[in-house]
Formats: structure tokens, sequence, C-alpha cells
């Protein structure tokens, strides 16, 4: 049966939760990236891609799937054998939501689709979410998840390790030097809620998913890459980004996260230069703000 057999009836219907949004997950975050700056006090907006932190899964021990995930759920599509991967996503920001004050989210199936990849058949799913904060549509979020049923072990990568190398960036460019380390995986891991074995557990990532190390979060990555234009052009807020992992990070790799304020195109670059992850980034211009 393929791929496309298992879901040609598989309709999931909207979900809806509800968040308080304290302030404590954006103290933790701002810790865990060193930027004990951020202010995390009621009424402060949220920063871009921050809302990861909130509306969280906690599913009982019992519900996890080998992998970690949970083995049953609303946008989990009823494939054997789940291999689930992030691909990507688009974020647009009508406004941002603001600490200590209700929030709703809305999440829905956005698509389904069968295709055949080099691996074999795959899956990509996009599910839609919107955010809502006093009646009022804040952001518009899409996510691109990939799923395969069957696994097919990737060609080596080899992580280059520990190490203070630093990566040169071009001249004008934002650039943050990350060697993310088994305690930064830890802490985000922690704070999104997200138990999936390969960014923990070395036995699994290495024997079953075939891959040489632990693996640094998709949204993690996203997470710095969305940190360079709020760091380096504070007074013009993301509107919108998109952004797109090509490779893994594995913990312990030098990797240079970068941008160029000129086009708003962000990346996460290796020592070698080649791109594992990338971003475009589109801020309020000065026009807008003084609108």
């Amino acid at each position: 049966m393929s791929l496309a057999d298992h879901v040609r009836d598989w309709r999931p219907a909207p979900e809806v939760r509800v968040d308080d949004m304290g302030p404590a997950p954006v103290r933790a975050l701002a810790r865990t990236l060193d930027r004990p700056e951020v202010v995390a006090e009621p009424g402060a907006a949220l920063a871009p891609l921050w809302h990861w932190l909130y509306f969280l899964d906690w599913p009982a021990q019992s519900e996890l799937a080998e992998d970690g995930h949970p083995a049953e759920g609303d946008f989990l599509p009823p494939v054997p054998g789940r291999r689930r991967m992030f691909a990507g996503g688009r974020l647009r920001v009508h406004a941002p939501l603001l600490l200590g004050r209700p929030a709703v989210r809305t999440a829905s199936l956005a698509g389904a689709t069968a295709k055949k990849g080099r691996s074999g058949e795959l899956l990509f799913v996009t599910v839609r979410t919107e955010y809502r904060q006093d009646d009022e549509l804040r952001l518009v979020e899409e996510q691109d998840l990939v799923y395969r049923s069957h696994l097919t072990t990737p060609a080596p990568v080899s992580p280059d390790g520990p190490g203070q190398a630093s990566i040169q960036g071009g001249a004008g460019e934002w650039r943050i030097d990350v060697t993310a380390d088994t305690r930064l995986l830890f802490r985000f891991s922690a704070l999104t809620a997200n138990t999936h074995r390969i960014h923990y557990d070395q036995d699994y990532v290495r024997d079953v998913e075939g891959h040489p190390g632990l693996i640094v979060h998709g949204p993690l990555l996203a997470v710095l890459m969305a940190e360079l234009p709020r760091r380096h052009a504070p007074g013009r807020p993301v509107v919108s980004m998109t952004y797109r992992f090509r490779r893994p990070v594995f913990a312990g790799e030098p990797v240079l996260v970068t941008g160029d304020p000129r086009t708003g195109r962000l990346s996460v670059q290796d020592l070698a230069g080649a791109i594992r992850a990338e971003a475009e980034v589109a801020l309020l211009t000065q026009t807008d703000s003084a609108c």
C-alpha cells in the first residue's frame, strides 16, 4: 500500500488550544540563548518564533512511540513505521503576541501529498496555524513536515566535532557563532516539549535513524536565524519569515548563523561554507512604522 493510500481518507478536524502566555518560558529561553536582557514581563511583545514555547502538548509516557514522538495525534498521518522530518515553514506576523494575555491557537491540515524521492516514497504534510489574541489575528504559520514509512539510511554526514573554529562571514553581515552542545539541546527540548530521541539518545540516532551524532533541532536553528534581525535591527520588527532545513547540524559542530541586512536572506553554514538551513525575512520599513 502506498503512502497516498494510507492518507486518502485522512481528514483530521481543526484543533483549538488556549494558553495564558505567561512570561516564564520567555525568561527560560532568553537565558538558554544567553540573552538575559530580554524583557519578559506582562505586555511585552513575543519575539518571532518564540510562540513555539507555548501551546505545548505533554502526552502520557505510554502514548509515546519508539522515536519519542506521540504515537497518535491530530496531525500525525496514519503511516506505518512513521519517521518524521521538519522541512521548513512560513510565518506571517500581523501583530506580535503579547505576554500575559490569553491567546488562542487554531491548527488545521492544509495539505497532504505523497511524492517519490531518492530514498523512496515521501509524504509531505502542511499544517496551518492561526494565533489570535483579544479576538485579533496575530500570527499565521504554516509548517511543512515530511514522513516516510520505512527507514532508508541516509548517506553518512560526519560532524566536525567540538571546537572553537570561527567561520569567516562577509563584511557587514549579521552573524552569530554557535556550537550547540548537549546541554543546549537538552534545554531546548525541555522548553518545547520535544521528546524526539534524535536530540538526546546517541544509540538511537546512530543505530535506528542512521546519523553519526545527535541532531540540533530545526526549530532552534530557525529561532537563531530570527535572532539576527532582532539583535541587529531592533527597530524593524519581522513581518514575515520563510525558512527551510537542508541538512542536519550535529551536536558539537561549529556553525555560523549569518544574514545579509540588504536582502533579508539568512542561513546556517558549516565550516566548509555549506548551507544547512536558510531563511528569508521581511522587516517593517521605516515608512510602515510611521503609519
